[in-house]
């Protein structure tokens, strides 16, 4: 029986491609942390690697960074791309894949999205708008078949 190789991509990344690209992070966060990068921005920034995403051919890794504290992010970007060809050097000698993927990195903006909807709910207006709506609102039937009787 002939197996179907074509994936719906709303259903998000495969088992293979969510392996590679931790695998991929794995290493890229061993060489950064260990120094082997010899660039002056990256050895005067912490920088973690949150997430690889891997395109479906594997062909391409997307790698979020962040410096530490999200300082100097720009420049931290600019450094690693000065880098890549080392960088992917590196991530084709410690990774068993067929191809060395080509890399792209990006800053991970999810902290700072979490930070800015954590702001807006503790916004006096949205807590005058929930305190509003649970004075108006009757209590909440966690259990609704608690008090019913047979």
């Amino acid at each position: 029986m002939a197996r179907d190789h074509h994936r719906d991509t709303a259903s998000g990344p495969s088992q293979r491609a969510l392996r590679a690209g931790e695998v991929i992070r794995h290493a890229i966060a061993d060489i950064l942390s260990r120094g082997e990068v010899h660039d002056p921005v990256l050895e005067g920034h912490l920088i973690t690697v949150p997430e690889v995403r891997m395109s479906p051919d594997l062909k391409l890794a997307t790698i979020y960074v962040m410096p530490l504290g999200g300082r100097d992010a720009k420049a931290v970007l600019d450094a690693l791309e000065r880098n890549k060809r080392f960088l992917r050097g590196e991530i084709a000698h410690r990774v068993n894949l067929k191809f060395a993927p080509d890399i792209r990195f990006r800053v991970d903006e999810r902290f700072e999205e979490a930070e800015r909807i954590e702001r807006l709910l503790r916004s006096p207006e949205v807590k005058r708008d929930l305190d509003r709506s649970h004075a108006d609102s009757p209590p909440i039937d966690l259990d609704p078949d608690l008090g019913k009787t047979k």
